[in-house]
C-alpha cells in the first residue's frame, strides 16, 4: 500500500505517519522499482497501535520499548497512571484557582496579580504545574525571525541593484535583464512570506504539537 491508502485506512495522517518512520516505530520496506514506502499489514497493525497508545498520551520512548519488547504493556500503563494522576492534580489545582477568581468579580487592572502568582508559586514548589502561553508564543519568534532577516537581505539586494542603475544608467544592463536579475530576490522575498504564513498557521492550528502527539 501506498502511504496515501495507509492514511485514508488508519486515519492517522501522512505527516504523522513520517513523524513515526523518523521516530524509528515504524520501517516499511522500498518499492525496488520507484523507490516508493511499501506498506503492509504489519505497518498498519503497527500504526493502529501506535495510534492507540498516542491517544492515550503514551510518549513515543514508551512505544518504542514496547514495540521493542523491553516492556510490555502492563508495564507502561502503570508507569503512564503516575503520569496522569499527576496532570490531574495540576488540572485540580488550576481549576481551584480559577475558580477563585471567578468569585471575586474584579477587573483586571484591579486585580493583585502579585499576591496570585505567589501562590501559584507556592504551589509549583509542591509539584504543580500550570500552563505557560508565553513559551508557546516565543514558536512565533523563530520563523518571524528567520523570515525578516532573509526578506531584509534580498530587499537590500533589490535597493543595490536600483541604485546602481541610478548611479550610473550608462553601465545598467538592459532592462529585460535587469528586471529578471530583480525578479529572482523577489519572487524568494514572497516565497519566505508565503511560508512564514503557512507555519505561523501550523502552529496556531498545533499540527506540530499533533504530530508529536499521535
Amino acid at each position: 500500500m501506498k502511504i496515501n491508502e495507509v492514511e485514508a485506512l488508519v486515519g492517522v495522517t501522512k505527516k504523522n505517519i513520517r513523524f513515526y518512520e523518523e521516530q524509528g516505530l515504524l520501517s516499511p520496506r522500498r518499492n525496488s522499482a520507484n523507490g516508493y514506502r511499501d506498506y503492509g499489514a504489519a505497518e498498519v497493525d503497527a500504526l493502529r497501535r501506535i495510534k492507540l497508545m498516542r491517544k492515550l498520551g503514551v510518549p513515543i520512548p514508551e512505544i518504542h520499548q514496547m514495540l521493542s519488547g523491553a516492556r510490555t504493556v502492563g508495564d507502561s500503563m502503570r508507569r503512564h497512571l503516575v503520569t496522569l494522576e499527576r496532570e490531574r492534580k495540576n488540572l485540580e489545582q488550576a481549576a481551584a484557582l480559577c475558580a477563585a477568581l471567578r468569585d471575586r468579580e474584579v477587573r483586571l487592572d484591579t486585580l493583585d496579580a502579585e499576591a496570585i502568582l505567589r501562590e501559584m508559586e507556592e504551589l509549583e514548589r509542591t509539584g504543580t504545574t500550570f500552563l505557560d502561553r508565553q513559551r508557546q508564543d516565543i514558536r512565533y519568534v523563530g520563523p518571524a525571525l528567520a523570515a525578516a532577516v532573509c526578506v531584509l537581505l534580498l530587499g537590500a539586494m533589490i535597493a543595490l541593484m536600483c541604485w546602481s542603475v541610478a548611479m550610473d544608467p550608462g553601465e545598467a544592463p538592459p532592462w529585460p535583464v535587469l528586471l529578471l536579475l530583480m525578479a529572482a530576490p523577489a519572487a524568494v522575498i514572497v516565497g519566505v512570506l508565503l511560508a512564514l504564513v503557512q507555519r505561523v498557521r501550523e502552529i496556531g492550528r498545533g499540527e506540530m504539537e499533533d504530530a508529536k502527539r499521535y
